[in-house]
C-alpha cells in the first residue's frame, strides 16, 4: 500500500512486496526517518492482518527505507502539532499503534526486523515486538516519551523489562537514555547487532533459514512463548501439550520424522 499524501499534508507510505514465501513490508518516508502518520499505520494494521490469515507465507521482514528504521510516530502528523483533544488517544490509538505491535506479537508467523539508524519510540518498539531484530552496531535505540512531556505507550512498559529487565527499563523510559546496537544485543534487547554494511545479508540469512522451517510448529511456539510471560508454569505446561497435539498433526511433522530416520536435511513445506 502506498500514499503519495495524506490529508495531514505528510508523504509517506508502507510498501509491501511478495518474495515467494516471504512479505516484505518497507516503511518509506526517509525524509522524517520513516516516521509514521496516521494513513501508514492504518496500514501497518492492515497488512499484518492480511497476512495473519495468509496460509501461504512463512515469514516476514520488516525494515525502513533510507538511513533509518523508523522515527516513531510522527507527533505534528497525527496530531496537527496540538495536545489532542481528551479521550481522543484512548478511542484512538488501541486501534492503530498498540494494534501493530499486538499483530507483530502475534501473528504465527516469525517476523525478522532489520534496523539501521534510529528507532524512536513506537518505531523502537515494534523492532522489540519482532521475533528477531538484527540493527547496524551503530543503530540507536531510544524511548523518548519522558522527554516529550507524556508516559510511555505503544508497549514499552511490558517488552522491556521482560527483555532486560526493571533497572535496564528504567533508564530507557525514565532517564530516556539512547541504547546502541552493540549495547542492545549485549542487553538482550535485541537479537544481533552487526556491521552497517551485513545487516541485509545477515537478516536475509535469517528469513531463509525461518522460511524454510515447519511454519506451523514455529507459529505454535511463539504464541506458547507470549502466551508463558503472563501466566503460570502449570498452565504453559498445559497450553504446550495442546500446541504439540496440534504439531503433530502437520505434514511438517511427518517430514521432520522421516529425516530423522533417514539421516537428511528435513524439506519442511509449512504444511
Amino acid at each position: 500500500m502506498s500514499h503519495e499524501a495524506d490529508p495531514d499534508g505528510a508523504e509517506g507510505s508502507v510498501t509491501t512486496r511478495r518474495d515467494g514465501a516471504i512479505l516484505r513490508i518497507t516503511l518509506d518516508r526517509p525524509s522524517r526517518r520513516n516516521s509514521l502518520t496516521h494513513l501508514m499505520i492504518g496500514d501497518l494494521v492492515d497488512v499484518l492482518t492480511r497476512a495473519a490469515s495468509d496460509d501461504s507465507l512463512r515469514a516476514i521482514h520488516l525494515c525502513g527505507a533510507g538511513d533509518d528504521f523508523c522515527g516513531g510516530a510522527d507527533w505534528l502528523a497525527t496530531n496537527d502539532g496540538q495536545r489532542p483533544r481528551t479521550g481522543d488517544l484512548v478511542r484512538r490509538i488501541p486501534h492503530g499503534a498498540h494494534r501493530v505491535v499486538e499483530l507483530v506479537g502475534s501473528v504465527q508467523l516469525p517476523v525478522v526486523c532489520s534496523v539501521r539508524g534510529w528507532a524512536v519510540g513506537f518505531g523502537c518498539n515494534l523492532a522489540l515486538a519482532a521475533d528477531f531484530t538484527v540493527a547496524a552496531s551503530d543503530a540507536v535505540f531510544w524511548e523518548p516519551f519522558v522527554d516529550r512531556g507524556f508516559s510511555p505507550d505503544s508497549g514499552s512498559t511490558w517488552l522491556l523489562p521482560r527483555l532486560v529487565g526493571l533497572a535496564r527499563a528504567r533508564r530507557m523510559l525514565l532517564l530516556g537514555e539512547k541504547v546502541s546496537g552493540t549495547d542492545a544485543a549485549d542487553w538482550g534487547l535485541i537479537h544481533q547487532a552487526v556491521g552497517r554494511t551485513e545487516v541485509d545479508d545477515t537478516a536475509e540469512t535469517l528469513l531463509q533459514r525461518l522460511a524454510e522451517g515447519p511454519t506451523v510448529a514455529i507459529g505454535l511456539a511463539k504464541q506458547a512463548l507470549g502466551f508463558g510471560q503472563h501466566t503460570t508454569l502449570s498452565q504453559s505446561l498445559n497450553q504446550e501439550l495442546f500446541n504439540v497435539e496440534l504439531s503433530c498433526r502437520t505434514s511438517d511433522f511427518k517430514e521432520g520424522l522421516a529425516a530423522f530416520r533417514e539421516r537428511r536435511a528435513p524439506r519442511f513445506r509449512g504444511r
